[in-house]
Formats: C-alpha cells, structure tokens, sequence
C-alpha cells in the first residue's frame, strides 16, 4: 500500500502538468537470469551462504512530457531474492540468535525495492537521447538465517537516495537502439551500483503505440553498511528479456 501511494502520487504530479495529449506513457519489464555472490551478516562478522541462482522480475511506468522545467515521473519495481546454505567454520550471530560452529544453517534473502524516479531529458531525437534525476530506492524486504527451528531475522526496510542516468542511441536505417541506464551511489555507510546495457528491437511503432523489445545484460551491486544491523557485499548479475510500450 505504501508503494502504491507514493507512486501514485509521484506519476501523477508529473502528468498534471501538461496537457493530455503531449503526455507520454511508457510501461515496460523484464525477466532477469542472475547469478548471486557474496556475503552478508552483521558488523561482526559476513560470511558466504553459496547465494543461489535464480530468476527475478522487474517492471516500471513512467510519465513524461515536454514542459522543461518540471520533472519526468519514473516508478520502478525489482525483486531481488535468493536462498543459500552453508555450514558454519564459527559461531554466527544473527537477528538475536546464535548459531553454533559445525551447524548446517540456510539464508532466505529478499533485498526487493521500489525505486521512485524525477528525471529531466537533457536532449532526445531520432538518434539520441539522455536523462538524468534523482531516484529514492525503497528496500523493502527481509533476511533471515535458520537451523533446526531457530530463525534470525533482520528488517530491510530503508530509503537511499541515489543517482539516475540513462541514455538511448538510435542505429540509423535500422529498428534497433542501443541503450544504458543506471543508479549510483557511493558514500561512507554503502556503495550500491544497478546498470543496465542493451538492446531493443521496434517491433510495433505507430502513431498510437510503439513497443519494443529488449535484451541486455544487467548487475546490481550491494554494499549495504548497517541497514538495520544488516552488512552486505553481495553482486547479483545477468542476462534478461523484456519489452517496454510507449503510449
């Protein structure tokens, strides 16, 4: 519900403020292939749970008009969940629990966020096009580590602000474009990257809709310091296919 609310009233603060038939609406997502590595804990201690491949969804909207002075609207939605096991070389404290060295433990790990987007378009024509904003990314998830009926658990609910870029180059006499787009941030408490390189295809483009297909290549970086005691350094990155309709 919160979700909804602030997108809700994000998208609709951008689009009450052209006329409706200069708006433009894009909703687009993507099934993402992922490889995960890397550890996670308390301050104490991170260690490698064998992070689990898996399959994740993500999807988005996003307004746009041409009143310059007045932000583009983009709402975007990322699962980010995996499962691992290990077993421990030391005893690991967790959630308020304590885990034993010897013990066989499992980790259920769900860092999925929203990202809320205001964004200006520097420049955009048939060949190129560029934005750049501000997003607040939502983590709203959990992680927990369990053994023989004890769970530990910690909270991932946090905003973080970070940097938005993205950029679409048109490859003349042709249906194709080559694009990337980004988050970033880096200061003292967490470095997180989430880039995007690919490729989309025009499949349909006329003067109601437009719809493209696209496949690329994405990586999410998580170093999280102290997001309710939760420490990460975990990559997630792969291959994915989606499609993205413009009104």
């Amino acid at each position: 519900m919160k979700k909804s609310i602030i997108a809700a009233a994000l998208l609709a603060a951008s689009a009450t403020s052209a006329q409706a038939d200069t708006i433009g609406l894009y909703v687009g997502g993507q099934v993402w292939d992922n490889e995960a590595s890397g550890l996670f804990g308390e301050a104490v201690s991170q260690i490698n749970f064998n992070l689990e491949d898996q399959q994740q969804g993500s999807y988005f909207v996003a307004v746009e008009h041409p009143l310059p002075l007045i932000p583009n609207a983009r709402v975007a939605f990322t699962t980010l969940e995996t499962n691992g096991m290990t077993t421990l070389t030391s005893d690991f404290e967790f959630g308020d629990q304590t885990f034993t060295a010897g013990t066989d433990v499992n980790a259920d790990f769900d860092v999925s966020y929203a990202d809320y987007t205001l964004y200006y378009e520097l420049f955009d024509n048939d060949l190129i096009s560029f934005d750049f904003g501000l997003t607040l990314r939502d983590f709203d998830g959990d992680v927990a580590v369990s053994s023989s009926g004890v769970t530990g658990k910690l909270e991932t609910d946090e905003y973080v602000p970070m940097l938005y870029v993205a950029t679409n180059f048109g490859i003349p006499a042709t249906p194709l474009n080559v694009f990337a787009q980004g988050n970033l941030l880096s200061i003292d408490d967490h470095t997180l990257y989430d880039y995007q390189v690919g490729v989309s295809y025009e499949l349909i483009e006329n003067l109601a809709v437009d719809v493209n297909l696209t496949l690329g290549y994405r990586e999410v970086k998580l170093e999280l310091e102290d997001i309710n005691d939760l420490y990460t350094n975990i990559d997630f990155s792969g291959v994915y296919a989606g499609a993205v309709v413009h009104f």
